[in-house]
């Protein structure tokens, strides 16, 4: 039979060598560096077509919903009356006339649509809402009678930002 003796010696601490520092140090300089480049990154000038890596880049998951009669006819961000019956969108930041292909995840149904007012409302956005949808498109994508569902938004091609008083101008 063998014994087992215990030892009273001490466990042997980790060793933290410089070369552990080092590493640690260059780890969260390629991390800040990282996240630097993120926040200074440009999207594509106005009226440019998004690249592949760019598409990418704006690529966006979240939760849809769709506004309708409540604001029919009523002016929209950028000078144009709403219509309910129009594929278009609303969206917190994306320049107006920005083209969006929108997936529904849940049924793969996509369309592409144009942004041309701005939305969601605040507290819908605290709540996962990327994007607001007119009726029809809501429509097109099956998703109407449950009111919210889960997207995919893809930027096709920047628009350019205009305000009302840009576009009353232009009209004249």
């Amino acid at each position: 039979m063998s014994t087992c003796h215990l030892s009273s010696a001490k466990p042997a601490a980790p060793r933290h060598t410089g070369e552990f520092r080092v590493l640690k140090i260059i780890g969260f300089c390629l991390l800040a560096l990282m996240l630097v480049s993120i926040a200074f990154a440009k999207p594509p000038a106005p009226g440019q077509r998004a690249e592949p890596n760019q598409k990418q880049s704006q690529t966006r998951v979240g939760l849809a919903s769709y506004y309708g009669k409540g604001l029919q006819g009523k002016t929209t961000a950028d000078g144009e009356k709403f219509d309910k019956n129009d594929i278009s969108a609303a969206h917190p930041s994306y320049p107006m006339g920005t083209r969006l292909r929108v997936t529904n995840l849940r049924n793969g149904r996509a369309i592409n649509v144009r942004v041309n007012d701005r939305g969601p409302v605040k507290e819908h956005r605290s709540k996962g809402v990327i994007i607001d949808l007119s009726e029809r498109a809501a429509i097109e994508l099956g998703f109407k009678r449950q009111g919210k569902t889960r997207v995919k938004t893809e930027v096709l091609e920047w628009g350019e930002e205009k305000t009302k008083t840009a576009a009353a101008e232009s009209a004249t």
